[in-house]
């Protein structure tokens, strides 16, 4: 009422915050689970790796989905989209307004609350390790984020990879349903490229061009100021841009390997069809009879200059 503006920093009660939040997410888990992908796998009748599969693609397209418009949401009412300067203007950005604290702390707690779910869920011992390592890296970048005050950042990134994840596995979820429709996948691909394109391009704008232009380049970790002055080195510069380059080129070309699979396997597919269809058309042609030389005139053969094919009797003289 009086016009003062609330802002937040972290500490240590973030992690009780984070514990409450952890077991919500494990609740609005078995929500979804019980009342959506349970009903739509016994209309299915999923083999078990498609049912596991399944199941793990419907949690992430709920909680991409959301996360997209929440992020969307909190990105465009605090101006960050519209004021791209705002992403590294006033660094370190120890205080926060409380709509991107409470989407951190709930980003945090979901991630956390995925590793009991590997449980819960009885995942199979082959997909235990991938799943480890996405939950770790999405923990990583998101606390990173978090604790080293670069959250206006950390948003646009979390916006653009959230945004190709729920079209791929909203890709998976149709191609499950219906093995021949692959569209999504390709709409999938186009967002996935245009995505990577914008997040090296934020990357080089932030690392290359803001952050080297803060006023405060004096390390100061109790003020939040973490890393700034390093950037002001070009040499430490330049190797940080190239390390995030090879990394986005290392993620381009699995993906390009990826769909020249899929390409392969569907000109296999393509060319499997065929060979059946090819064989089957020359069993129906009719076999051609063999003719003798000459024409037919009257149920009579003729030979083609006019005499009788058949051989005369020589008369005895």
């Amino acid at each position: 009422a009086d016009g003062e503006l609330v802002q937040y920093h972290y500490g240590l009660k973030d992690l009780v915050t984070i514990l409450f939040y952890i077991f919500i997410a494990i609740i609005l888990h078995a929500v979804v689970q019980e009342y959506a992908l349970d009903k739509i796998n016994r209309r299915l009748h999923l083999s078990k790796v498609k049912h596991s599969k399944f199941n793990e693609s419907g949690q992430l397209v709920a909680f991409h989905l959301s996360s997209v418009i929440w992020c969307l949401y909190v990105v465009v009412t605090e101006g960050y989209i519209s004021n791209p300067r705002s992403l590294w203007e006033n660094y370190p950005h120890v205080y926060l307004p409380l709509q991107v604290k409470f989407f951190y702390l709930c980003q945090l707690a979901y991630w956390l609350h995925a590793l009991p779910e590997l449980y819960f869920q009885k995942v199979r011992k082959e997909e235990i390790p991938r799943q480890l390592r996405c939950i770790a890296l999405y923990l990583v970048h998101i606390a990173g984020a978090y604790l080293l005050n670069l959250t206006r950042l950390g948003l646009i990134l979390l916006l653009l990879q959230y945004l190709a994840e729920f079209f791929f596995h909203m890709a998976r979820l149709v191609c499950f349903a219906d093995e021949n429709n692959e569209k999504l996948f390709n709409v999938w691909a186009v967002v996935f490229v245009v995505t990577r394109l914008f997040t090296l391009t934020l990357y080089i704008l932030v690392i290359g061009f803001g952050l080297p232009r803060v006023e405060n380049q004096v390390l100061n970790p109790e003020r939040g100021n973490f890393f700034s002055f390093l950037f002001n080195n070009i040499l430490f510069r330049m190797s940080v841009l190239l390390l995030v380059c090879l990394f986005q080129a290392s993620v381009m070309w699995r993906f390009i390997h990826l769909q020249l699979r899929r390409w392969r396997e569907y000109r296999h597919e393509q060319s499997s069809q065929k060979r059946p269809a090819a064989a089957a058309s020359t069993k129906q042609q009719p076999k051609l009879l063999k003719r003798d030389s000459g024409y037919h005139e009257n149920g009579v053969v003729k030979a083609e200059n006019g005499t009788s094919p058949r051989t005369k009797k020589l008369k005895s003289p």
